[in-house]
């Protein structure tokens, strides 16, 4: 699938390729809200995949206008805000969010880059309140799966808990088999009884350095072929093939 993304800062990487692959588990059905889109590849995989109608939301303008375009080129027409979500006056409920939002905590050194800095540090859009509100537009046995920081899976829990989501499935990402994670995916519910989960750890790379089996089928399902350019309606200067060898789950 073609998409195109900024030459320059923020984009995409393994974690959204990750968490693509995660929510495809759910076989999202429905109105599907993408939180943070960027440049719209998660919602534009599982709207490849699955019969949903797509939302999207993201605070950064040429992240949307690259979102748009993204869509317009499959001959896709999302709805679309432009805005902060925790201001976002919101009247329709979804049956499923996906989130790949900015989960750094704030309290480490950052950078000075305003488009990196919203795409990675959490005081853009606080955790308490992202889930609060995701809580409130969710349908009735709705699903939220999103990523975040490992280091901070407790008050991920905590977090969805207050606010009667269901932590049905939590998986750690890891990127080898001795280090320790560095990403969770976590699966979400409303109006859900059911016990938590916890997947097998996806181990990202093998011993040689190469992408290990789970990693690369991930890449070959969501078979994306990246151009970078300037603007999304411009001339492509550099084109990305499919199943690009990506960091080890650190935002770039």
């Amino acid at each position: 699938m073609l998409l195109y993304q900024p030459p320059y800062g923020y984009c995409y990487n393994s974690d959204s390729i990750f968490l693509y692959a995660f929510a495809r588990r759910f076989r999202p059905r429905g109105a599907l809200l993408d939180l943070g889109c960027g440049v719209g590849v998660i919602a534009l995989l599982l709207a490849r995949d699955f019969p949903v109608r797509v939302s999207l939301v993201d605070k950064q303008p040429h992240m949307i206008a690259y979102a748009r375009h993204n869509f317009a080129i499959h001959g896709l027409e999302p709805k679309v805000y432009l805005g902060d979500f925790l201001e976002w006056e919101c009247t329709d409920r979804f049956d499923f969010v996906v989130s790949n939002p900015p989960f750094y905590d704030p309290g480490v050194s950052q950078s000075a880059d305003p488009i990196l800095n919203a795409a990675r540090y959490a005081q853009h859009l606080p955790l308490e309140e992202m889930v609060a509100k995701v809580s409130r537009i969710l349908m009735p046995r709705g699903r939220f799966v999103f990523c975040y920081d490992a280091k901070q899976s407790d008050r991920v829990l905590e977090s969805l808990r207050r606010h009667r989501l269901t932590p049905e499935e939590i998986r750690f990402v890891h990127p080898k088999l001795d280090r320790e994670a560095k990403i969770v995916l976590v699966s979400a519910r409303a109006g859900s009884r059911s016990l938590c989960r916890i997947l097998p750890p996806l181990v990202v790379f093998g011993a040689d350095g190469e992408y290990g089996p789970e990693a690369a089928e991930a890449f070959r399902l969501a078979d994306t072929h990246s151009i970078k350019a300037e603007r999304a309606d411009c001339i492509p200067s550099v084109t990305v093939k499919s199943q690009e060898r990506m960091d080890d789950g650190q935002r770039t």
